[in-house]
């Protein structure tokens, strides 16, 4: 007789492997960049600062420029994609990402630290959005929501230990070493891009940036991550000085369990959207942002600021991988740049916004109030949200007019 888990056996022996020889040497790319961007992210402000009479307005400058400098490039990678292709765009990201780490330390000058961070900001975003999107060239279609979530996993670990791990080496070994190290994590993994598959757009014209962002297929996913990334700006930001300081214990385990939190319900949605589809976690993916954000509200207590963190962390989880596999799905191979870019502008403009807003906020109703507005904010995505599930309705139906997909022809990679 033959056994009812015979067809699940034997679809499970027909999935297409997942971890190729090529997708691996695109995770050794994905640390470098990731560790070498992350590990001096906290330590640039602090050597900034580090010349007396300066203040926090320095510290501020040079972040400002690294994350203006990141936008710019995350806006200018699909046009050097479709001129040059992923491997010559993913190694000239690596190289101006980690050269001038190099030489941060050879003056105090805010001119050259500010230049420094300038580069290093379009360095990190040509590795981000063109390595986004040979990675997805890489992922066998009917695991794609799989695969995203193992490559944001990889490129998120180095950033939970690279943010704490730069500041100690700061402190104890000086900003030297510390530059040199990141340096070498993204300079050395240049040297898997020639093992990358050459590949490039498919034919026909790419899709451009503003002509993605006018497209509503893809425009409306981008628009609810982008308001979920608010949060996260704002717990990273804010959170330790929301919370009373005799609470600094929770502080530190609040900021770790949202991260934590986050990479595993990425990895559980994109295991659920390989088998399910993305749209349909959009709207449970966005509510717990919300109500996460609601909940440490409750600032003077603990417990709701460890809950409300972890909440958050589910649900903005669950909206990275959504969002990103279901535009990723809307475009062909040619707009994978398009996806890629527009998707990393939005975390980072989300999180910039985001933790902008909040301070002013803050500063005219206090910490819970403003922390509750937010919530009431992030809840305004559920109008693109129904708006995407109409028009993917009507395109089902013959009604949308194609109005769900990418405009042909209109693609990027990156």
């Amino acid at each position: 007789m033959t056994s009812s888990a015979d067809p699940q056996h034997r679809a499970a022996a027909t999935r297409p492997r997942l971890l190729t020889r090529a997708l691996l040497m695109r995770f050794v790319t994905v640390v470098g960049s990731s560790a070498g961007f992350f590990l001096l992210l906290p330590v640039v402000p602090m050597y900034a600062q580090s010349v007396p009479g300066r203040d926090s307005s320095e510290a501020g400058l040079v972040t400002g420029a690294l994350m203006l400098a990141t936008v710019v490039g995350e806006l200018m990678a699909p046009w050097l994609v479709a001129r040059c292709g992923y491997r010559v765009a993913l190694g000239a990201g690596l190289l101006l990402l980690g050269a001038p780490a190099l030489a941060l330390t050879t003056s105090h000058s805010m001119v050259w630290i500010v230049a420094v961070c300038l580069v290093r900001g379009l360095g990190f975003a040509f590795a981000v959005v063109a390595g986004g999107a040979l990675t997805v060239s890489l992922i066998p279609p009917e695991r794609r929501g799989e695969g995203l979530a193992l490559a944001g996993i990889v490129a998120g670990v180095p950033s939970l230990v690279g943010l704490p791990l730069g500041a100690w080496l700061a402190s104890r070994t000086g900003y030297g070493p510390v530059s040199a190290v990141a340096a070498l994590l993204a300079l050395v993994s240049i040297a898997a891009v020639p093992g990358l598959p050459d590949r490039e757009a498919a034919p026909g014209p790419p899709l451009g940036v503003f002509a993605g962002a006018r497209s509503g297929a893809l425009a409306r996913p981008t628009a609810v991550f982008a308001v979920t990334a608010l949060g996260a700006g704002i717990v990273v930001t804010f959170l330790p000085l929301a919370v009373a300081s005799r609470y600094s214990g929770v502080v530190t385990a609040a900021l770790f369990v949202q991260p934590a939190a986050a990479t595993v319900s990425r990895w559980f949605a994109g295991q659920h959207s390989d088998r399910h589809g993305a749209a349909g976690l959009m709207v449970p993916g966005l509510l717990a942002s919300a109500v996460g954000i609601l909940v440490i509200a409750l600032t003077d207590v603990p417990v709701a600021v460890v809950v409300g963190v972890a909440v958050f962390g589910i649900g903005f989880g669950i909206t990275q991988n959504a969002t990103i596999t279901l535009m990723y799905s809307r475009v062909p191979a040619s707009g994978y740049g398009t996806v890629s870019a527009l998707w990393n502008v939005a975390y980072d403009t989300g999180m910039g916004i985001g933790a902008v807003g909040f301070g002013a906020v803050a500063g005219l109703t206090g910490y819970p109030w403003a922390f509750t507005l937010t919530a009431a904010l992030m809840l305004t995505a559920l109008a693109p949200v129904w708006r995407d599930r109409v028009a993917a309705g009507g395109q089902r139906g013959g009604a949308a007019k194609g109005e769900d997909r990418a405009p042909a022809g209109e693609e990027r990679c990156g």
